[in-house]
């Protein structure tokens, strides 16, 4: 299967899939065998380096991601199902704005459903990097561009230190 890997393009932040809520993914009767999805997403992650990569985000519109782990995690039709009340600002980033880093408030801890490849549900708490970058995937899934989450100031901020750059 890795022999034939040709990576997907990366959507634009302009292409309409990315402003669009994502359809459920359909275990019952599914557009792609979800195991070839998640290697699909799984593959083009590491090739493009980053820490999580939404299937719209190189085209397909379907409700899964994968994040970064051992092993990679990939989450069909996630949601979240309760979320600290902490909430951390933390420089946020995304192949879709390669350039820009932009400060994002987020809850800390979260509580998440998703169904896994085999279609197994899995319920658990995150903390930390991986609760920040379920999030940022599930806002893609959603049609939210992440940079709509920073604050006018920080979105400031951010566009001033593009251009000293």
């Amino acid at each position: 299967m890795l022999d034939n890997f040709q990576p997907k393009n990366i959507s634009n932040y302009d292409d309409n899939i990315l402003k669009e809520k994502t359809q459920k993914f359909d275990f019952l009767n599914p557009p792609i065998e979800p195991i070839e999805l998640a290697h699909i997403l799984s593959q083009n992650m590491i090739h493009y380096k980053c820490l999580g990569l939404s299937a719209n985000q190189i085209g397909l519109p379907y409700r899964v991601f994968v994040l970064t782990g051992n092993p990679i995690i990939c989450c069909f039709n996630p949601v979240i199902v309760d979320s600290s009340t902490e909430n951390i600002y933390l420089d946020e980033v995304s192949l879709t704005y390669p350039e820009y880093s932009v400060k994002i408030k987020r809850p800390s801890i979260i509580k998440v459903r998703y169904a896994e490849p085999n279609g197994n549900i899995v319920t658990k708490k995150l903390i930390g990097m991986t609760a920040r970058l379920f999030q940022q995937q599930l806002d893609w899934l959603d049609g939210i561009n992440f940079i709509s989450k920073a604050s006018l100031y920080h979105k400031e901020k951010s566009k001033k230190k593009m251009r000293k750059k």
